[in-house]
């Protein structure tokens, strides 16, 4: 920083010029504060003097402008106070004041709290908007479609109750309970074929990628996992007890070699063995019509057939 034209650094005194500066403003920021240290207020009239000693000085003119410009800038409110999130978490109303607010540190606030990006989200409420606009009645404004969809999607992305939901959104339990069916429908219409079983190319490719794999006649992998739930209120709790000693439904899942969603089957207590779950699945059912593997059977060792 080249200020009085000599081509080298702030000497000292600028430096020290700056930094008190810097302190008066904090200070200003702080007035609220009922007290301050005394070492704090010791420095900053020593500062204060050596500020009065330097302005002085003819070649220290422009520094000096420079800070007393940007200090007048600050405390004026010309730079916001809710800096973006450069250094500390920004907090303001809730979560859904924050994916609302537009600065460098959104595109974090939506991939931590929704798990995509901004581009994304906005796909999304462009293609499920006519499916969750609500019409305008007598009693009420309806809730903007935006803060419906980012509700759902939080609920999904983070697994927090319905309760810490309300207060982050500022909307209502049975709002909540109802934005998540209606965001359910919307995405099921508008993206019909979303979740789907490969085909042409991508069916080859798939195959081609597990076969070198070892896997013959291979385009998907499949498992159970278990979703925790609260206990059965009326249903037969024993039922729900899976092997891990909780409460739990069972969920089939089929993935591809990217882990793209091929076939999902839900809702069996989770007692349930795997076995059993598959048995009486959708899938099964097709594997067993010949619906879902058509391609020449492989031969395996030990005398398998895929």
């Amino acid at each position: 920083m080249d200020v009085c034209g000599r081509g080298e650094g702030l000497r000292e005194e600028e430096r020290e010029v700056v930094a008190m500066a810097v302190t008066v403003v904090v200070l200003n920021n702080m007035s609220e504060m009922s007290s301050f240290s005394r070492n704090m207020r010791l420095q900053l009239r020593k500062r204060r003097a050596l500020l009065q000693s330097v302005v002085e000085a003819s070649d220290c003119v422009a520094t000096c402008e420079v800070v007393v410009q940007m200090c007048s800038a600050l405390d004026s409110g010309v730079f916001p106070h809710q800096t973006p999130r450069w250094w500390i978490k920004r907090r303001t109303g809730g979560t859904w004041e924050d994916l609302r607010l537009c600065d460098d540190a959104t595109e974090d606030y939506y991939k931590e709290k929704l798990r995509m990006s901004r581009a994304m989200f906005n796909q999304i409420v462009v293609a499920c908007a006519a499916h969750v606009e609500k019409i305008v009645t007598h009693y009420r404004m309806p809730l903007p479609v935006e803060q419906v969809i980012v509700f759902a999607l939080y609920r999904w992305a983070s697994r927090e109750t319905y309760e810490s939901g309300t207060s982050a959104f500022s909307i209502g339990r049975a709002t909540c309970l109802q934005a998540v069916r209606d965001v359910t429908a919307a995405l099921l219409n508008a993206y019909p074929d979303a979740i789907k079983w490969p085909v042409g190319r991508r069916r080859a490719q798939i195959l081609h990628v597990f076969r070198d794999k070892g896997f013959l006649n291979c385009f998907g992998a499949i498992d159970c996992t278990h979703i925790y739930i609260d206990k059965p209120a009326e249903a037969p709790s024993v039922n729900y007890y899976d092997r891990k000693q909780k409460f739990s439904v069972q969920a089939q899942v089929v993935v591809d070699l990217d882990l793209r969603i091929l076939d999902v089957h839900v809702g069996y207590p989770g007692s349930v063995h795997d076995v059993c779950v598959l048995h009486n699945s959708h899938l099964w059912r097709r594997a067993e019509s010949g619906d879902l593997f058509d391609a020449p059977p492989e031969n395996l060792p030990h005398g398998v057939v895929t």
